[in-house]
Parts: structure tokens; sequence; C-alpha cells
């Protein structure tokens, strides 16, 4: 069982884009304490901050984009 909850766990942390992740490094805040600011916002404020969260993550894919064309561009 706990097998499974670890492979649930790490699944999901691969398909939430790291949002939470990227927000708890870069303010030295436990992850765990941001997603359960995010859960418990949305609940109080009936998911509004589903939209941050979607726009966070297009923001980040885009910088990740960046990232790897400015290293293809390098290798050139």
């Amino acid at each position: 069982m706990n097998r499974f909850l670890l492979k649930c766990r790490s699944l999901f942390e691969l398909q939430a884009f790291g949002v939470c992740t990227y927000i708890g490094e870069k303010m030295g805040i436990p992850i765990r304490y941001i997603r359960l600011f995010f859960v418990y916002l949305s609940f109080l404020t009936y998911g509004s901050p589903l939209l941050v969260y979607l726009c966070m993550i297009f923001l980040l894919n885009i910088k990740q984009y960046i990232k790897n064309s400015k290293k293809a561009y390098s290798r050139l």
C-alpha cells in the first residue's frame, strides 16, 4: 500500500508541473504548506487560485522552453 501511495505521489508531482515545488524552493517554504495553501484557498474562493496555478504553469513552461533554446543555440 505504501509503495502505491509513493507511486501516486510521484506521478502527481510530475503531472502537476512543479509549480508548488518551484515556489517553495524560491521562497524557502516547505512544499506541503504551499500545496495546503492552494487547496484551502481554492475552497474558500471557489476555485479562483486554479487560474493562478494555470498561469504559473504557463509561465514556467515558457521559462523552461527559453532556457532549453538558449542551450541549443550555445551548442551551435
